[in-house]
């Protein structure tokens, strides 16, 4: 059996079906292809620019400063100690813990909050956030350290302590023994 040879007009039609590039489908093409590509170069772009700046995948960098303790009123011995703390780093930190080996007895990190117009209530906290770029501001009337004073503190005298960080480990500072109110 002798098979017929394709006449030019029937290879015209099987191409005629065939696909075919033209400028629009070209053009589609490679918009599709550019969308991926300029976000990517877009993050590409902000993440050197925070590396450059120093702020990719840097530690905290903490700093502690105007450590004061409250003198204790009378016979009661219990008082509160008090720190600014900053972060310059480009991570967020967390204070786990406060030391002294001034205090007697233990420390504990305390949250006071204001009940009624004037009593407040202190509750216990296991740490306190250190958030970068801000820190974190000790006050009787938010987060501090309770403790019992050591016998013989006199206003102007220096208590050491220990501050326990999650990230950038232990700070060792000094903290002046305020009268509660007066200036410092």
């Amino acid at each position: 059996m002798i098979t017929p040879t394709p006449t030019p007009t029937a290879e015209r039609t099987a191409v005629a079906g065939a696909w075919r590039p033209t400028r629009r489908r070209v053009a589609d093409g490679l918009l599709a292809a550019f969308a991926p590509i300029a976000a990517c170069a877009v993050a590409l772009g902000g993440l050197t620019t925070w590396v450059n700046f120093g702020q990719a995948g840097s530690p905290p960098r903490i700093a502690v400063t105007d450590g004061r303790v409250f003198l204790p009123y009378g016979d009661v011995r219990d008082t509160a100690a008090f720190f600014r703390i900053t972060n310059t780093g480009g991570a967020d930190d967390r204070l786990l813990k406060v030391t002294s080996s001034a205090a007697e007895g233990g420390t504990a990190l305390s949250r006071h909050r204001m009940v009624g117009d004037t009593a407040a209530s202190a509750r216990t906290v296991d740490s306190a956030r250190v958030p970068v770029g801000e820190g974190l501001t000790m006050s009787p009337f938010g987060l501090d350290v309770t403790l019992r004073a050591g016998r013989g503190w006199q206003e102007g005298t220096y208590v050491p302590f220990t501050l326990h960080f999650e990230h950038a480990g232990r700070i060792e500072v000094q903290a002046v023994v305020v009268r509660p109110g007066g200036p410092g």
